[in-house]
């Protein structure tokens, strides 16, 4: 008796790579989701063994399927679903993005003076 198949999309929202199905979907259909270094359609069923390369905005993982999950779980059964084996690059490259991120807004304090402060420096500056 072997359970129904499982689509590429619904897999990688079910172990959180993607936030939501749509998005995972949309990834397939943009040629984000690989196989073999051929983009997938999001219909393509997953197999235990396959491995898959997916580009998100953060990361470039590299994952190889465990087990097939039919709904979405909590993180720490999901993580046991697939190995991630992205390359160390890859991770080190991530490391030196997060240590140099910048959101663009500025830091709380800093920047611009506060209305407090422009009067703290009139108020100097007339002395």
């Amino acid at each position: 008796m072997e359970k129904e198949k499982v689509r590429i999309d619904k897999y990688l929202w079910s172990i959180r790579i993607f936030k939501t199905r749509s998005a995972a979907s949309e990834a397939c259909e943009k040629g984000k989701v690989k196989q073999n270094g051929n983009s997938i359609k999001a219909s393509k069923s997953v197999n235990p063994g396959d491995e898959y390369e997916i580009k998100t905005s953060q990361k470039k993982w590299v994952i190889k399927v465990v087990s097939v999950l039919h709904n979405r779980v909590q993180y720490s059964d999901a993580i046991k679903a697939y190995t991630d084996i992205t390359p160390p690059e890859e991770l080190e490259r991530i490391k030196f993005e997060a240590a140099a991120f910048h959101t663009g807004k500025r830091l709380s304090k800093v920047g611009r003076p506060t209305k407090k402060n422009k009067r703290d420096l009139d108020d100097f500056l007339d002395n």
